[in-house]
C-alpha cells in the first residue's frame, strides 16, 4: 500500500501570515509622518507640541476606559449602552471616596466599584431576566443621571464648595515626569526640525507631569489583550460572544462568563469616570462624561472588537479634541491638507484595485477639500468645537467595511436554547 504523505506545505494549507500589527504599525508611522510634514510646510506647531500630546492623552483615557468596557461586555455577547451611567456612577462615587476619606486611592476604588455596580445591573436585566440589551442599558443611563444628582444634592450641597450639581475639591493623584529626558525632549521640540522636532514633542508630552492612572489604563488595555487572547479564560469568554450554545454543550458556564464580563466592563467604564472627576478635572460635576460612553462604543466599533484598535480610535478623538481646545481654529484648518493627502493616496489606491468610480469620487473630494485649504486662513469657530464629533462620524462612516462583530452579540440567549 502506498504511503501519501501529508507534510507537505502548499500554498492552500499554509498557514497565514500574520501582518495585522506591522500593517497599523505602518500605517501610524505613515500618517505621523504626513503629519509632520504638514507640520513643517504649515508652520502650525500645535500640530505636534507637547502640549497637545498631553492634552490628548488627557482626553483619549476616559474614552479608551468606555470602549475597553464595550469590548469586554460584547465578546461576551452583550450591547452595553449603558457605558455612559456606568461612567457617570464612577464619577461621583470616585468623588465621593476620595473626598469624605480624604484619599484619591480609595475614590480610585470606590469609583470602580460604582461602575461594577451599574454593570451588575446590565447583566441582572439582560442574562438573567432576558431583558432587550438597548432597553435596559438607556434604562441605566437615564437611573445613573436621576439618582447621582440625588446623591450630589444629599451629600455635596452642604459641604463647603460643593453644590447640588459638584463636589468640593478632590485631592489628586501622582503624577510622573521622567527626569532629564522630559528637558532634553522640549529642548529638541523648540529647534522645530522635520520629523525629529515632532517625535521630541510626542515623547516630552508623554514623559512629563503624567498621571499614574494614564499608565494604569495603558497597562490595562495591554493587560485586557493579553487575557482575552492569550489564556483559557478568554477563549471561553469569546466563545460565549460566537456561540453561546456551542460553548453550553463543551461545558462553559455562559451565565457566569456573560456576569464576569459585564462587571469587568462597568468597572473599567467606573475608572473612566473617575479619571474625568480627578484627573481630568479637581472635582465632580453633573453632566461631566459628556457622552463619551457612546463614542467609547464608537471607538471600539473602529477597532473592530480590538484592544489596540479602539486605543487608536480613541487616541484619534482625543487629538482632534486636544487640537480644537488648544488652538484657534488654524490648527483644525492645518489638517484640511492633510486630509487632502489622505484622499489623494486613498485615490492612487483604488485607481491601482481598478475601483475607478470610487477613485473619481475620492479625487473631487480630495480638490474641493484643498479649494478649502487655500480659500480659508481659519475654520469657524462652531465648526471647530465639533470637530472631534464629526471625525467620529467620518471615521465610522469610512472605516474598513470588513468589520466583524461577534456573531451573537445582542442575542438575547437562554439556557439550553440551540442557536
Amino acid at each position: 500500500m502506498a504511503v501519501v504523505s501529508t507534510d507537505v506545505t502548499t500554498p492552500d494549507t499554509a498557514p497565514p501570515v500574520r501582518r495585522g500589527p506591522w500593517r497599523v504599525l505602518s500605517l501610524v508611522l505613515a500618517g505621523f509622518v504626513a503629519l509632520s510634514g504638514v507640520r513643517f510646510f504649515t508652520g502650525e506647531a500645535t500640530l505636534t507640541a507637547s502640549g497637545t500630546v498631553s492634552a490628548a492623552l488627557l482626553l483619549a483615557v476616559p474614552i479608551a476606559m468606555a470602549a475597553l468596557g464595550g469590548l469586554w461586555a460584547e465578546r461576551a455577547g452583550v450591547i452595553n449602552i449603558g457605558l455612559e451611567g456606568m461612567m457617570i456612577f464612577g464619577t461621583w462615587f470616585g468623588a465621593a471616596g476620595a473626598y469624605f476619606t480624604g484619599n484619591p486611592w480609595v475614590g480610585l476604588l470606590t469609583g470602580i466599584l460604582g461602575g461594577v455596580f451599574g454593570g451588575a445591573l446590565h447583566a441582572l436585566a439582560t442574562v438573567t431576566f432576558g431583558v432587550d440589551h438597548i432597553v435596559s442599558g438607556v434604562a441605566i443611563n437615564i437611573l445613573a443621571l436621576g439618582s447621582m444628582r440625588y446623591l450630589a444634592i444629599s451629600f455635596f450641597e452642604t459641604e463647603p464648595g460643593g453644590g447640588a450639581a459638584t463636589s468640593p475639591p478632590l485631592p489628586g493623584f501622582p503624577r510622573i515626569t521622567v527626569p532629564g529626558l522630559s528637558e532634553l525632549f522640549v529642548s529638541i521640540e523648540s529647534r522645530g526640525w522635520l520629523i525629529v522636532s515632532d517625535l521630541a514633542g510626542v515623547l516630552a508630552g508623554l514623559t512629563t507631569q503624567v498621571s499614574v492612572v494614564t499608565v494604569l489604563a495603558v497597562l490595562l488595555i495591554s493587560l485586557s489583550f493579553y487575557i482575552l487572547w492569550r489564556t483559557p479564560f478568554g477563549l471561553r469568554l469569546r466563545s460565549v460572544g460566537e456561540n453561546p450554545s456551542a460553548a453550553e454543550s463543551l461545558g462553559v458556564k455562559v451565565y457566569t462568563f456573560k456576569y464576569a464580563a459585564l462587571l469587568v466592563s462597568g468597572g473599567l467604564a467606573g475608572l473612566g469616570g473617575v479619571f474625568l472627576a480627578m484627573v481630568a478635572s479637581s472635582a465632580y460635576q453633573e453632566g461631566q462624561t459628556g457622552g463619551r460612553g457612546y463614542i467609547g462604543l464608537a471607538a471600539m466599533i473602529f477597532g473592530n472588537w480590538r484592544p489596540g484598535g479602539l486605543a487608536m480610535g480613541a487616541g484619534l478623538f482625543g487629538y482632534t479634541d486636544a487640537l480644537q481646545l488648544r488652538g484657534t481654529g488654524t490648527g483644525v484648518h492645518a489638517l484640511l491638507l492633510l486630509v487632502t493627502l489622505g484622499l489623494l493616496l486613498a485615490t492612487v489606491w483604488q485607481t491601482v484595485r481598478g475601483r475607478y468610480a470610487l477613485a473619481g469620487v475620492l479625487l473631487v473630494a480630495a480638490v474641493l477639500v484643498a479649494l478649502w485649504y487655500i480659500n480659508t486662513d481659519s475654520l469657524p469657530r462652531q465648526f471647530v468645537t465639533y470637530t472631534p464629533h464629526i471625525t467620529t462620524l467620518l471615521v465610522l462612516s469610512l472605516a474598513s467595511q470588513r468589520l466583524r462583530p461577534p456573531a451573537a452579540v445582542g442575542v438575547q440567549w437562554r439556557r439550553g436554547q440551540a442557536t
